[in-house]
């Protein structure tokens, strides 16, 4: 048990310290890092960066994106910010800004900064949902990101990459003409999401 809690005061340790980085300097709306998680948490959600909703609100996924992300794994916003249960640690932790299509992408300073001292801690997560390409393309490496030419090929091949990882398009409605194309993510890839999610919130 005492190992226990100070592993725990440590890890809360170094959550304070990410928040109150600074390393990036020049963000367009300074920084503020977003992150969610509990040594506890089985799941673990990685995306690109916050949005400007999301920096505003310090809570993570707390827009339109999340709502449909929320949707997927078919779990209310209860859980869903649950650090005990559901961990949060987007690839960069601040919103890095506007480009011409779009955000832009999340700075690549962050995850090699952060990440490997965050996953220290987090030894309960048996599933691991990786957003769209900047997490895949960091996470899958040696688990056969190769093999697939494009993020619609990733997800469709979820199972290659599991039980561990799973494989998911951004939930954006910038991607509603993307879901129109490929009606087999709905069909299939969501009811296997829901499933695995359940049975881990489950236990």
């Amino acid at each position: 048990m005492g190992q226990r809690i100070a592993s725990r005061e440590t890890f809360d340790g170094l959550l304070e310290e990410i928040r109150a980085c600074t390393f990036c300097q020049g963000l367009p709306l300074g920084p503020r890092p977003v992150i969610q998680a509990d040594v506890r948490a089985r799941i673990l959600v990685i995306g690109q960066a916050p949005g400007t909703r999301v920096h505003h609100t310090g809570i993570p996924w707390n827009d339109p994106s999340g709502d449909r992300l929320r949707q997927w794994m078919a779990v209310d916003r209860a859980t869903f910010y649950d650090a005990s249960r559901i961990a949060i640690m987007p690839m960069g932790l601040c919103y890095p800004g506007r480009g011409k299509s779009g955000d832009l992408p999340p700075r690549p300073e962050c995850a090699p900064l952060w990440h490997g001292r965050v996953w220290e801690h987090l030894t309960n997560i048996e599933l691991v949902l990786l957003i769209g390409q900047y997490a895949q393309r960091h996470y899958l490496q040696e688990a056969g990101f190769g093999r697939f030419a494009s993020l619609a090929d990733r997800v469709r091949h979820w199972r290659d990459f599991g039980p561990r990882y799973f494989p998911l398009v951004h939930p954006s409605p910038r991607n509603r003409r993307w879901l129109s194309n490929n009606p087999w993510f709905e069909a299939e890839v969501v009811p296997a999401l829901r499933e695995r999610v359940a049975t881990l919130l489950a236990r």
